[in-house]
């Protein structure tokens, strides 16, 4: 085969989508199980009793809603740019260099909104902010983290081009 890494680097994009489906989907079917994580998280109920920092919880029920339906739009939208990414890539994966470099946005775009969800959204503001750290019920940080790192790995692999020798 004569481009591995275009190959590697299309899959890749395409399965980050793939997860980011079955998550949409995952928050659509089981709507409910969801809302609880994101209700807790910004109500900062499990938290360590006397959190000085509790001033920051939202107890507002459509503000939990409104995060959450950002959050599962975000997935969606992170689904469909990592689904359509991989494909082009992967029709485009005999083209020349610049063709198959151009398509490369739609990963690095689902990378970032990626990481924008999981390491901002879970990280920053859920575990940092609304100290979802604390939580032994409610709790994603681990997961937000793996994904985040993984995201990141995947970025890096697709930034790499083939040598000059490769992709004559």
């Amino acid at each position: 085969m004569k481009h591995h890494l275009r190959l590697l680097q299309s899959l890749t994009v395409f399965l980050a989508g793939l997860y980011g489906l079955f998550v949409f989907a995952g928050n659509l079917m089981d709507y409910d199980s969801n809302y609880q994580f994101v209700k807790h998280v910004l109500s900062m109920d499990t938290t360590f009793d006397g959190n000085a920092l509790m001033w920051r919880a939202i107890t507002v029920p459509a503000l939990w809603t409104v995060a959450y339906i950002g959050i599962i739009v975000a997935e969606g939208v992170f689904a469909a740019l990592g689904l359509i990414g991989g494909v082009k890539l992967f029709l485009r994966r005999n083209a020349d260099a610049a063709s198959f470099n151009s398509a490369k946005g739609w990963g690095y775009s689902a990378y970032g909104l990626g990481f924008v969800i999981w390491f901002f959204g879970f990280i920053v503001i859920g575990s940092e902010w609304f100290a979802m750290w604390q939580s032994d019920t409610w709790n994603g940080k681990d997961t937000a983290m793996a994904i985040s790192t993984l995201l990141a790995g995947f970025a890096v692999l697709l930034a790499m081009h083939e040598s000059e020798s490769s992709s004559k």
